[in-house]
């Protein structure tokens, strides 16, 4: 019979874990989907391509909620304590996360390769890489899956979390939740300054501002549980620090996703701006093209006439004599 690999406390930290390493590469790969719809190259993938782009965020931004999802349990419901509940709860929201991982990295893929080498080969490296990463994910582990599970004995079902190790896990959730919430207020801030942002209009610039603020209202939220931790209690583990940082922590988990939407609704805006027209251009190059053309349009007359006051006959006799 299989061994335990240790107590339910170690058990639920390793899961935690495990969560959180998934959460961070979903981060990265939330970004760059972001990013990307802000750049000129985005409008000339095809229709298909940037439709599927939407997709794939909207499926990156699920995989986030159910990968925060046991942590926020954790914090919320069992308010830091170890039980069999939270562990099982851990371990289904972080099997479910995997499959929207799964396609959105499959669609990133596709888009990528097809406006390198083709609609052919965007298929062919957007399925592969779905394939690949179910079977990394799903397959060989339910190929390798113990028959029955093995029974848990009593002295792991039910423990008493000291206070250190509640604190030491509400501060590593705040440690990882922090990056990509800087990562996302890093991508509000840097495309304020792209033409593509420029061409947005009034009101999307407005929800953008408003995103751009609850994302820096997050990551001072984030922070302040160190900074509590550090300059009020002086590194001391007491009740009241992690009454304190837990809420912090929860608080922060509330503008994050309410800036998702805004951060969307403003890509959903530029994908329409900077849809090729008839040149296959992105419209705001046609922009920029008719700002050049207007100054010279109005200076025509002016060149005109001087063209022609030049080949009038009087003009010609005088510069005769």
């Amino acid at each position: 019979m299989a061994q335990s690999s240790g107590s339910l406390q170690k058990k639920l930290k390793t899961a935690l874990d495990e969560t959180r390493l998934l959460l961070l590469g979903g981060q990265i790969l939330l970004g760059f989907q972001f990013h990307g719809v802000f750049q000129e190259s985005f409008g000339e993938l095809s229709s298909l391509a940037r439709g599927l782009d939407a997709v794939a965020l909207l499926l990156m931004v699920t995989t986030l909620g159910l990968l925060i999802a046991p942590s926020m349990q954790h914090r919320i419901v069992e308010e830091g304590r170890t039980s069999q509940r939270i562990f099982r709860v851990t371990g289904y929201m972080a099997g479910a996360a995997l499959l929207p991982f799964a396609i959105s990295l499959g669609i990133d893929h596709y888009a990528v390769v097809e406006r390198l080498f083709g609609p052919a080969a965007g298929y062919i490296a957007g399925a592969g890489f779905f394939v690949l990463a179910l079977v990394f994910w799903y397959g060989l582990e339910y190929l390798v899956r113990r028959a029955k599970e093995t029974p848990m004995p009593e002295s792991e079902k039910e423990e008493r979390t000291s206070l250190s190790t509640k604190i030491e896990e509400m501060l590593t959730e705040a440690r990882v939740v922090l990056p990509g919430a800087q990562a996302l207020l890093g991508f509000q801030l840097a495309v304020t300054l792209t033409r593509a942002f420029e061409a947005l209009p009034y009101s999307s610039k407005l929800v953008h501002a408003a995103a751009l603020m609850l994302v820096a209202l997050a990551v001072i939220l984030l922070i302040a549980p160190a900074a509590f931790h550090r300059i009020a209690f002086s590194g001391e583990d007491t009740e009241e620090f992690h009454r304190i940082g837990s809420w912090f922590i929860v608080a922060a988990t509330v503008p994050s996703p309410a800036a998702s939407p805004a951060s969307l609704r403003g890509g959903r805006q530029d994908h329409r701006n900077v849809h090729p027209g008839a040149c296959g251009r992105p419209r705001s190059h046609d922009r920029a093209d008719r700002a050049v053309v207007r100054p010279a349009i109005l200076a025509a007359p002016e060149n005109g006439g001087a063209a022609r006051r030049a080949s009038s006959p009087v003009n010609t006799l005088k510069s005769v004599g």
